[in-house]
């Protein structure tokens, strides 16, 4: 489908469905069993093989996600969790390894990577249940898109303060997606803001032969262990974010191998929001996760974090993620 529908294909459209719904929607669903039981999830259907789930219920995250049929996301052992059953407070500020998995976890915004101080390991802001402001498929624009958008508060009365905003498209018959976040000061003084994005994905798109680049230039991958292990396997790799072109552009792909197709996928934005990639690798058997970590504070060599974003009062931070998916 092309960017701009043409106006003979919405009429075909309407000539051809009952409810359109039945072509792309967003669908409010609430899971109800074991540790997720309650979890608040929006599922996303592009109608064009892209489905993914928006956990209300864990910061406007992304859960499940798949493209034509296959599984991309790497998924925590316990499944999406109901966050009140795992604070990232607990396990002397490492709870959020209880819980961390799918698609997408949003980490900071006060603290990111290891733990600081009080600061827990990535942050006071992983699975923080959000407010839905709206959630709609939107066929009255050009292009065509299923929306959503939800505001998550972080805020503690003697520290920083802020207040995030995030919108979620994805083209109605297309291949992408697009995040769009807004994180606002809401504090009475300065505040540094810490964000680095986990994207987390897992077998079939993560195995021998998977290929990573950034902004065209190859990326070492450790090919999965099948036996025998250490924590010592674990590897964090970052480096500057920005091309040639003032933006960043990461590229993951595996050829097509036994039943399973060949995947691409692209992401993309703005480097100087997001300064710094980070390529995140457990390679070990029963975890086989890569996560590609875009952030906008540099790593440093005990594992903690560089030197953030500082924000005044009511000044806004802004970010735009990208995410293609092709093949096969």
């Amino acid at each position: 489908m092309s960017a701009n529908w043409p106006i003979s294909e919405r009429a075909l459209l309407e000539a051809l469905v009952g409810d359109r719904r039945q072509l792309a929607s967003i669908r409010q669903v609430e899971l109800q069993d074991g540790a997720e039981r309650g979890v608040r999830a929006l599922v996303f259907s592009t109608g064009a093989g892209l489905d993914f789930w928006v956990l209300q219920d864990r910061s406007m995250d992304i859960g499940l996600l798949s493209w034509r049929g296959t599984p991309l996301a790497w998924h925590h052992p316990d499944g999406f969790a109901d966050p009140a059953l795992r604070p990232s407070s607990s396990d002397a500020g490492r709870g959020v390894q209880r819980a961390l998995g799918g698609f997408l976890v949003t980490c900071g915004l006060d603290n990111v990577r290891q733990p600081r101080g009080d600061l827990p390991l990535h942050g006071s802001l992983p699975f923080t249940p959000a407010r839905l402001i709206s959630s709609f498929e939107d066929w009255s624009s050009p292009t065509p898109a299923l929306i959503a958008e939800g505001e998550i508060v972080s805020a503690h009365l003697g520290k920083s303060c802020y207040r995030m905003r995030r919108r979620i498209e994805a083209p109605i018959a297309g291949s992408s997606l697009t995040i769009k976040d807004w994180v606002e000061n809401i504090g009475p003084n300065e505040a540094e803001l810490m964000i680095l994005y986990h994207m987390n994905f897992g077998f079939p798109v993560v195995a021998p032969g998977t290929t990573v680049s950034l902004n065209h230039s190859p990326v070492p991958f450790k090919a999965p262990i099948t036996s025998g292990c250490a924590k010592t396997d674990l590897e964090a790799d970052c480096r500057p974010s920005a091309g040639t072109n003032g933006r960043f552009q990461v590229d993951l792909h595996r050829d097509a191998s036994g039943p399973w197709p060949g995947i691409h996928v692209r992401l993309s934005g703005e480097a100087s929001a997001l300064p710094y990639m980070q390529f995140w690798r457990d390679p070990r058997p029963r975890r086989n996760v890569l996560a590609i970590e875009p952030a906008n504070c540099d790593r440093n060599s005990d594992g903690t974090s560089g030197p953030g974003t500082t924000l005044a009062p009511g000044e806004v931070w802004t970010s735009t993620l990208q995410i293609e998916f092709s093949g096969p």
